[in-house]
């Protein structure tokens, strides 16, 4: 009797609760009710508004609309603003000087429409974040996230409205410099970081008050340009673009990403800036995208010079009628010559009204016909916001990869200490910490490494630096040099190479430990610094033999955009940590994780190759003729990367369990659930990145020997355990198949893996039936 009533009371309690579950649920589908209404009333009021006043315009001012100009000052532009021949703005961040120029918009102009600001704002403004790779490197999305929302607020409290970011580019030739400002190799977990990214730059999918626009860019297959040549030909299967380079793209747009740029290079013989079916076919029609297109500088007049488009006019009637809204010019504007191209038939009217009326709406939404200026005395207390250098130190902690640990030197022991060496051009460089792709930026607050180890061990340990060796200069000047804040470098006589050399090692042999940092400057990757070799530039790889050669431990700190050719060090030194460039904080957060503060836990988001003659190498590659041998291509050297996509370790140890899979046999069209158990087996707590991989055994086409479809990065502490659920929805079985043109899913047996990176054997398989048994 007491069993039974004490179940009838938990029946009552569940009734009751099951109610009050279906009035929230039916108070939350009725909140998005109005909120789906709300939104639709607000679009229609945006609608008619941009429609009144493009019926006031001229065919001149509506093509002004469509027209970026790069700002360094001057009387001609400004003349341009207050005629209405300029609908955006970019690379001013002063809010004085935004606030004049959009006054001579506002002011001067006919119909009184104000200027759109735009400006790289890639992976921070002021407080500058790691990298993307690095970010990428944390398999963190939220964490991203949150970081482009600060890098966002920072943006918009100076006036910015839109930024080129996120680069969504999947680049498997590490040779390619740009590769440095995308997520890696991996469409899955690029995907998950574009999305990021959109979300962290608009607060949703229409741009918040505080928020900017996100530009996804180079719309697409940028990333495998031959050679790993920045702007060389591009030549994609359609497999490849919808499988690999398409994902991430397609998830920045479902994610509600407000642009996207248009990339430089041709695709499979037609320029992306004049490629119809991409921008058209695939962004807007298949995909759905509604937002606006803007070409990369001067590519609609590169047209021209791609051998495309027969002079400027042409270009320009290329570029509008394949989908570019906006011209981002560097110089004159060929968009200048679409009055005429209309006039004289070669470009319909409703083309240009389409695009025009897309950028209206835009600033209608912005909220800029009703306050166009930005609050000037309110930017810099958002800049010196100390809450956003946390964050900064935070990121940079979450996104550094522990590559090799022998012996367990790392953490250093900072009671048995009483010297450290730091050497190295890196390590107390504040331009090279913060990375590519940063402008706005102020050298004063960034914290080297050497300085963060300072700061850290004050006067307990002393703390000896030397450069050892200088950077080499770059054969061909970066086109971006003549923006870059930073004091020029004053080269060494031979005198002072030596003397700071022979220093290096004076100082190696006094110290307890060494700390060598080491890699590339900071503009030997972004754009136009793509390289042929993966080797330590410059005298670097000596410095750390005759470093190693002294028999003190060392940890070598790798700074770089991309995977280095360190099969030596891999060999001979027993701790290297991958820091990327770790931004503003990059100093402080390195010095945490050395002592053990924090634990590193990124993983790798790019296969990391022995040498430069094994690229392009990436871990989803297709199973091929004696795939046992895979390792054996090469007759001279092991054809196996140095670390696989995914790796990383930490300061303790984890051990996951063999994979459950909740049905062997699942129904084509069904989700496949599948689980481990991860256990924190080591002394520390620590963070793990749990990673799913699929193989599909035959279908319509080959599929990759794996494929990273789903992944969790969790914290521990010692001993504890926790189990990581994984769903596989049918998506995710799903491919393009080029035979049928179409995205297919295919009854097979499928191989899984769950474990901490794309190598792992922790295997269990499942079957996709026609039907239900």
């Amino acid at each position: 009797m007491g069993i039974t009533m004490h179940r009838l009371t938990w029946f009552a309690a569940a009734l009751t609760m099951l109610g009050g579950f279906c009035s929230v649920a039916a108070a939350t589908e009725s909140e998005a009710r109005r909120a789906t209404d709300l939104a639709a009333k607000d679009n229609a009021r945006i609608s008619a508004k941009a429609a009144a006043l493009l019926k006031q315009m001229t065919l001149e001012e509506k093509v002004g609309q469509l027209v970026q100009i790069f700002y360094f000052g001057g009387k001609p532009a400004e003349t341009m603003i207050g005629e209405g021949k300029v609908g955006s703005i970019l690379f001013v961040t002063d809010p004085k000087q935004l606030n004049r120029l959009q006054r001579i918009a506002v002011e001067q102009s006919r119909l009184h429409i104000p200027l759109l600001a735009g400006f790289d704002v890639v992976h921070g403004l002021r407080t500058i974040f790691p990298v993307p790779l690095a970010l990428a490197s944390s398999w963190d999305p939220m964490m991203v996230e949150s970081a482009q929302a600060s890098a966002a607020a920072e943006a918009r409290a100076v006036g910015i409205h839109w930024v080129f970011a996120p680069m969504v580019d999947i680049a498997r030739d590490v040779r390619w410099g740009r590769i440095v400002e995308g997520s890696g190799e991996d469409p899955f977990l690029g995907a998950a970081m574009a999305a990021a990214q959109v979300r962290g730059f608009q607060g949703g999918k229409s741009v918040q008050s505080d928020r900017v626009i996100a530009g996804v860019k180079h719309f697409a297959g940028y990333g495998a340009s031959v050679g790993g040549r920045d702007y060389d030909e591009v030549n994609l299967s359609q497999s490849e673009l919808w499988n690999v380079y398409f994902p991430p793209f397609k998830a920045a747009v479902d994610a509600g990403a407000g642009n996207v740029m248009s990339a430089y290079m041709g695709l499979n013989g037609v320029p992306a800036t004049g490629n119809r079916w991409l921008l058209n076919d695939v962004l807007r029609k298949t995909w759905g995208f509604d937002g606006f297109v803007v070409s990369d500088a001067n590519a609609v007049n590169s047209l021209t010079t791609h051998g495309f488009a027969a002079d400027g006019q042409d270009a320009a009637v290329r570029a509008v009628t394949a989908g570019v809204d906006m011209e981002m010019s560097l110089s004159k504007p060929v968009y200048a010559a679409l009055v005429e191209a209309v006039k004289a038939g070669r470009v319909p009217a409703r083309t240009i009204d389409v695009a025009t009326r897309r950028l209206l709406e835009l600033k209608f939404r912005l909220g800029l016909f009703d306050n166009p200026y930005v609050d000037e005395t309110a930017a810099a207390a958002v800049l010196a916001a100390p809450e956003r250098r946390v964050q900064a130190r935070i990121a940079a902690e979450r996104s550094v990869v522990l590559l090799r640990n022998e012996g367990r030197i790392l953490p250093l022991n900072r009671a048995s200490l009483r010297s450290i060496a730091v050497i190295g051009p890196l390590a107390d460089s504040p331009r090279d910490t913060l990375g590519p792709w940063v402008f706005d930026h102020d050298l004063k607050e960034t914290v080297t490494i050497a300085q963060g180890l300072r700061d850290k061990l004050g006067a307990e340990v002393r703390v000896d630096f030397a450069a050892g060796v200088q950077m080499p200069p770059r054969k061909y000047p970066s086109p971006f040099a003549a923006l870059d804040k930073t004091p020029k470098i004053k080269r060494w006589t031979d005198e002072e190479r030596a003397a700071e050399f022979a220093k290096a090692q004076t100082v190696a042999r006094a110290a307890d430990v060494v700390i060598a940092v080491l890699g590339q400057g900071q503009d030997m990757s972004g754009e136009a610094a793509s390289v042929s070799s993966l080797e330590l530039p410059g005298e670097q790889q000596r410095l750390l033999e005759t470093v190693v050669d002294t028999g003190k431990p060392v940890v070598l700190v790798l700074m770089s955009g991309r995977p280095l050719d360190i099969t030596s060090a891999a060999a001979h030194v027993p701790a290297i940590l991958e820091v990327w460039h770790p931004g503003t904080q990059g100093g402080a957060a390195v010095a945490n994780l050395l002592f053990g503060d924090v634990a590193p836990g990124g993983k790798l988001p790019i296969t990391w190759p022995r040498s430069v003659g094994q690229v392009p190498l990436f871990y989803a590659h297709a199973l091929s003729q004696e795939p046992a041998n895979v390792a054996k291509r090469y007759w001279n050297e092991e054809g196996a990367p140095l670390y696989p996509f995914g790796f990383g370790l930490s300061y303790t140890t984890f051990a996951i369990s063999e994979p459950r899979v909740e049905r062997k046999a699942i129904p084509l069209g069904e989700a496949v659930h599948l689980a481990v158990e991860v256990k924190n087996t080591g002394e520390r707590v620590g963070d793990e990145v749990v990673q799913l991989y699929i193989h599909q055994r035959a279908g319509r086409a080959l599929r990759p020997i794996r494929e990273l479809k789903g992944f969790q990065r969790i914290m521990l502490a010692p001993n504890e355990s926790k189990t990581v659920n994984f769903e596989l929805p049918a998506d995710a079985l799903r491919y393009w198949s080029t035979a049928d043109g179409a995205w297919v899913q295919d009854a097979s047996v499928f191989d899984a893996w769950i474990g901490a990176d794309s190598s792992t054997p922790n295997h269990i398989e499942f079957e996709v039936l026609k039907r239900s048994r």
